[in-house]
């Protein structure tokens, strides 16, 4: 399994150009399945409801073609994952949606696909396509 950071399923879903020419290929070739965190459904509807993004469908509908249509399955928290996320080795920042997909890749063992500056600088989760600076930071 591969996990997707919330912003890598958006531009999946609806901006593919925005991803980089090495994450574009990893999920085009990839024959792993992948995810995301239900944390990420709760960021998206969030972010859609405060008018942060601008999805092409109404969010029932962006749910069914970003999950349902592209064969993305969504990963449910667990006890493990909640745990996880407050206790991730090293320095990492306060932002719980982050903690949770981070704490989702390691304990099941999933590299995560992100342009985001700050999980790319965090040494303890592992990262698809390999490390390097990001193309596009996230604010």
């Amino acid at each position: 399994m591969i996990l997707l950071d919330t912003h890598i399923w958006c531009w999946l879903a609806n901006l593919p150009e925005l991803l980089s020419h090495s994450q574009r290929s990893l999920l085009e070739e990839t024959e792993e399945p992948l995810a995301v965190s239900v944390i990420s459904l709760h960021e998206v509807a969030l972010l859609a409801s405060r008018a942060r993004i601008d999805l092409p469908l109404p969010i029932e509908l962006w749910f069914q073609m970003a999950l349902d249509e592209s064969s993305i399955s969504v990963v449910d928290l667990s006890r493990e994952i909640i745990i996880e996320s407050t206790r991730l080795p090293g320095a990492f920042h306060r932002d719980p949606a982050d903690r949770i997909i981070v704490a989702t890749s390691r304990i099941l063992d999933a590299p995560l696909v992100t342009s985001d500056s700050e999980i790319l600088k965090y040494e303890h989760v592992q990262i698809l396509p390999e490390r390097k600076n990001p193309s596009v930071e996230l604010r």
